[in-house]
Order: structure tokens, then C-alpha cells, then sequence
């Protein structure tokens, strides 16, 4: 699962990774994106032209009724094992895939009572692209409202530990196979390998989704921390 990520790369990295336009004002670095809140992502329509665009974390089938439990409560993931053939993601998965812009995620681990944040970057730095899939719903007002979940997949060797799940990241040569949809991208749906992910603990005031800032990203200094993490 991903249930909370930060994207903090510049807009000039963005435009050069994605290929793409972003339009208005630089969105300032997230360090602590949550459900509900405003994600960017990168979408390609049928000639090949890729647009960015901001739209809620959380996807709700375009049948969905407005009042129905699935718009009250809209789906952050998608597994990727599935998505292709589940009712709520399958039209997606089919018209509407994107990339969504981010420089890492979050993860818990140890016991209820005193669960440890931990932020998983890429060893080797920089901005990812996790595979996701977006809709349009019409709200109880009749105003369209666009969605976006984030496509996982099992775990991995990195994050195995942690959780049994992680978000998909598509490599930049990958890209186009991914927006352009075909059926054989499921060979994309992976985990990614062994020392991928980079694993650091971080405050619990990650926790508290109003607050944002670089502090939240910053190490612990918790000796041997984790043993056998990267």
C-alpha cells in the first residue's frame, strides 16, 4: 500500500523527465502528500502530447453514485495484479493511465502502540514516476471530479519488511509503453529489485497530515536501525 508520498523535486526537473508542459506557478515541494489532498500527474493523449495536471488522490468509478460508499471513500491504490480486470479500475486501466510524479514514500513498522515511520527514497535519488490510473465523477453537485489512484504491486525484497505492498515506478523508457496503454504493459506491473529503495527512519509527526515541511523527511538518528535496511 501507499498511503502517504512526497514529491519534492523543481518543476524544471519535472518538465525535463516527463517531456511535458507545466502550466501556472511552481507547486512548492510536498513532504507529506496524503488522501484527498492535490497530487500532479502526467497523462498523454492520443497523438502522443503529454499535459500535466493536478487532480484529488483518490479514484472513484465514473458509475459511482454520488452518495454511494465508493465516493464517500475514494481508492488511494489500485492493485496492479487485478486492475485490468476489476470493475472499478478496468475502464481505466484501458483510457486512462498516467504517471505521478514523486521522490519517495512513506511506510510503518512495529506494533500499534508505537508504529515507526519510515521514508523509502530511490538509492539513487532524484524523481520517480509511480504508475497510476484517473477517472472523472460527477459529485452530488454535478461538477466533474477528477481522481487518480496509485497502481502497487507485492512487495519486494526492499520493502517486504515493511508492508506487502509497494507502488509500481515505471522507468523512463517505459514511459510511453505505459501512457499509450497497450495490453502488454502488464510486463511493467513489478516490484522493483534489490537495493532499490533506500529506507530511513523519520519523526511520527508525519502522522499529523496538515503539517508539511523538510523537517518531516529528515533522519532519525536511531542506532541499527532496522537491521539488514539500506
Amino acid at each position: 500500500m501507499c498511503g502517504r508520498f512526497l514529491h519534492t523535486a523543481p518543476i524544471e526537473t519535472v518538465r525535463a523527465l516527463f517531456d511535458v508542459a507545466v502550466e501556472g506557478p511552481p507547486a512548492p515541494p510536498r513532504y507529506n502528500i496524503a488522501p484527498g489532498q492535490p497530487i500532479g500527474l502526467i497523462v498523454q493523449d492520443g497523438s502522443g502530447a503529454r499535459t500535466h495536471r493536478f487532480v484529488r488522490w483518490g479514484f472513484c468509478p465514473a458509475w459511482a453514485k454520488p452518495d454511494s460508499p465508493m465516493a464517500k471513500a475514494p481508492l488511494i491504490n489500485a492493485r496492479g495484479e487485478t486492475a485490468f480486470e476489476k470493475p472499478s479500475f478496468r475502464d481505466a486501466w484501458r483510457k486512462r493511465r498516467c504517471l505521478i510524479p514523486a521522490t519517495g514514500f512513506y511506510e510503518w513498522q512495529g506494533p500499534a502502540s508505537r508504529r515507526q515511520p519510515v521514508l523509502l527514497t530511490p538509492n539513487h535519488g532524484g524523481l520517480l514516476a509511480f504508475a497510476g490510473l484517473w477517472e472523472t465523477q460527477k459529485g452530488s453537485d454535478g461538477a466533474a471530479i477528477d481522481g487518480a489512484a496509485i497502481v502497487t504491486v507485492q512487495a519486494g525484497p526492499d520493502i517486504a519488511p515493511l508492508h506487502d505492498r509497494e507502488p509500481v515506478v515505471i522507468a523512463p523508457e517505459a514511459f510511453l509503453a505505459w501512457l499509450s496503454m497497450p495490453e502488454s504493459t502488464l510486463g511493467l506491473i513489478k516490484a522493483a529489485p534489490a537495493d532499490f529503495w533506500r529506507q530511513r527512519a523519520v519523526a511520527p509527526i508525519i502522522n499529523q497530515s496538515r503539517r508539511d515541511g523538510p523537517e518531516l523527511a529528515q533522519e532519525l538518528g536511531i542506532p541499527d536501525f532496522g537491521a539488514g535496511h539500506a
